[in-house]
């Protein structure tokens, strides 16, 4: 079986992830849905070939990491046909890879549905803003339109610390530093503490993971420059209770506080399935004002989707509202509506 032909079809196709598991076909989404690529199952040989001719294409990346820890992440390009995403990983003594398909340049914002209010976000000077939101629902490529931006509005330094590097961003207005973990750096917070050294005006870190991270990321905002960073949460209140509670309790006060005077805003997102088939984004967007700056620093976030409601004149709209809005364009359905809702039973009197 050959990798290029079936990376090809796949391109050809549009689809967003490419699925080598043995014991089914080989895989790939497209448009929320599952499509096979191969006309039959592939066997635990079959997957391992196919994947050592994924790491063949990577410069013959070596796969002792995969073999020892059974996990791997990385990214490579094909010219003329894309560029991709691989996390390798052994499940039920066999190996096994899913493909992120990421285009060569950005799409349209527009085309995506990104809204201007969320790309206006490259004009803040300072603070900290966040991308939250469940795996695969569009947090870099968001995040890749905003640095986009900054690159070419702005005369500014750049750097994103990513695992692995996706969109590739070339020297515009700005210039680009782009690190990959391991290839170019140790980890995130090893190559964020070096960043502050780097003279940026603005840092992506392309996940805040753990503890440290999270602690060098708030330091980092604290200290002047613009961070833009991504968690796996839905919605604003979610978002600052994880932050928090990665803290121990002793701390967790102090770090409301941090939070509080850091904070710029929180982009939250999801993918809804449309009625042709297609998917599109549903957007929570928060920007921190006094009165959200001080829930947060009085422990009061689930009072802030009152503020985020009300708070339209200053680009904020709720989860659930943009949801709405999708159901009233007739985009959407009601099941799906109701589905990916925050607060399903208020939704529902809302699509009468």
């Amino acid at each position: 079986m050959n990798l290029m032909d079936l990376l090809n079809d796949a391109i050809n196709r549009g689809v967003s992830d490419i699925y080598i598991i043995p014991g089914a076909c080989v895989m790939a989404k497209a448009g929320g849905e599952l499509l096979p690529l191969s006309e039959n199952k592939i066997l635990p040989d079959d997957s391992l070939q196919l994947i050592h001719q994924v790491y063949a294409l990577d410069d013959n990346r070596n796969m002792e990491k995969l073999m020892q820890t059974g996990d791997d992440d990385f990214s490579f390009s094909l010219s003329r046909v894309g560029r991709f995403r691989c996390n390798a990983y052994k499940q039920r003594s066999s190996i096994a890879a899913v493909l992120r398909v990421v285009p060569f340049g950005l799409a349209d914002p527009k085309k995506l549905h990104i809204p201007e209010a969320v790309l206006d976000l490259y004009k803040m000077q300072r603070g900290l803003v966040l991308v939250t939101g469940p795996a695969g629902s569009g947090k870099s490529t968001t995040l890749a339109c905003i640095i986009d931006r900054i690159n070419r509005e702005c005369s500014n330094h750049i750097v994103t610390i990513e695992d692995p590097i996706e969109h590739l961003h070339y020297h515009i207005k700005s210039i680009v530093s782009q690190r990959e973990i391991e290839q170019d750096t140790e980890n995130y917070a090893t190559a964020l503490r070096a960043s502050l050294r780097q003279a940026p005006d603005t840092i992506l870190v392309g996940e805040m993971r753990d503890y440290e991270t999270i602690q060098t990321v708030l330091t980092a905002a604290e200290t002047g420059h613009m961070v833009y960073s991504t968690l796996h949460t839905v919605g604003a209140v979610k978002t600052i209770d994880r932050i928090i509670d990665v803290f121990p309790a002793n701390r967790q006060q102090q770090v409301r506080i941090q939070l509080s005077m850091v904070l710029s805003a929180v982009v939250s997102q999801q993918l809804l399935p449309t009625v042709d088939g297609s998917l599109i984004p549903a957007f929570e967007i928060m920007i921190v004002n006094n009165a959200i700056s001080n829930m947060i620093r009085e422990g009061k976030v689930h009072q802030m989707e009152n503020v985020i409601y009300s708070g339209a004149s200053q680009g904020m709209i709720t989860m659930d509202s943009d949801i709405v809005r999708l159901y009233h364009e007739k985009i959407i359905t009601k099941q799906t509506a109701q589905r990916f809702a925050v607060n399903p039973d208020n939704v529902s009197k809302r699509l009468t």
